[in-house]
């Protein structure tokens, strides 16, 4: 009988050394969060793409200043605009230039739009769901054959999707109200549970997360106007809001071997306010 309390090398649970990982909305943020964790755990290769080839640059020359990575670690630009196919396919044939696979693709492109119910414009509402659902399931269809290059039982590739608790609960309402935003974040929740059980034969997993509030560009504005960040922070149950290590520590999680049995997930990376009745949605649904 084997030894119960064996862990196959379990010093290496947690790591990603020699992994490829292709991180879209990946110039700040969230993205940019979660490539410097990818890069910090061993990636040889990260992929940064945005729609500004500027902000790549920027983004690359940070991730490639970073102290503590593995010889001939090294972050690499491949501007796109992923709210298009044509884009899409563009950011496909660059990282083909530089690799014949991948073995982790987080899909953290996104949008918002904040506006009342009765002003709400078919056009933001066409465009968040476009980028924040449609353009999430091209780029895992066509990054599937790379994705599946080098995945095996025992070592999966990974597809992480950037979700929200918007999409778990209820969004933004009132004046400022993220009704495309919070629809997308369900549509896209459901869209990869589909595709973890369409692609996990392939031996691809297809998790999401789904992070509350974290300062960032795209929610300060969202901050400030339903209360500011220390009102968020005294309502979350933990009394903060989220830091970079917390996408940093789920996403190495989710693309290692020790997330290697997980598929389907939606987790929630909020500090427990999806569960608080005081949780601050409600006080901003009335401003």
């Amino acid at each position: 009988m084997a030894d119960e309390t064996a862990l196959h090398d379990f010093p290496s649970l947690f790591s990603l050394k020699g992994k490829v990982a292709v991180v879209t909305g990946g110039s700040r943020g969230l993205g940019l969060n979660a490539a410097s964790a990818f890069l910090q755990a061993g990636a040889s290769k990260v992929f940064i793409t945005s729609r500004k080839s500027s902000a790549c640059d920027t983004a690359v020359s940070k991730l490639n200043s970073l102290p503590n990575l593995q010889p001939g670690a090294l972050a690499i630009s491949v501007p796109a605009d992923s709210s298009t196919i044509a884009g899409i396919e563009s950011l496909l044939a660059q990282v083909s230039q530089h690799t014949d696979h991948v073995d982790i693709l987080f899909a953290n492109a996104g949008a918002t739009w904040g506006e009342s119910f009765d002003k709400h414009p078919d056009s933001a509402f066409a465009k968040v769901m476009d980028l924040n659902v449609k353009s999430v399931f091209t780029t895992i269809r066509l990054f599937a054959p790379l994705l599946q290059k080098n995945a095996s039982i025992d070592d999966p590739s990974r597809v992480v999707i950037t979700a929200s608790v918007a999409g778990l609960g209820i969004g933004t309402l009132g004046k400022q109200g993220t009704y495309g935003y919070s629809a997308s974040k369900a549509a896209v929740i459901h869209l990869g549970r589909n595709l973890a059980v369409e692609l996990g034969p392939r031996h691809i997993t297809v998790n999401s997360i789904c992070p509350g509030f974290f300062p960032t560009k795209m929610s300060n504005g969202l901050l400030d106007l339903t209360g500011g960040y220390e009102a968020h922070a005294r309502e979350n149950p933990m009394k903060r809001l989220g830091k970079p290590e917390d996408i940093a520590g789920i996403v190495v999680y989710l693309s290692s071997r020790a997330g290697a049995h997980v598929n389907g997930a939606a987790i929630e990376l909020d500090g427990g306010a999806l569960w608080n009745r005081g949780q601050l949605s409600e006080v901003g649904s009335k401003l």
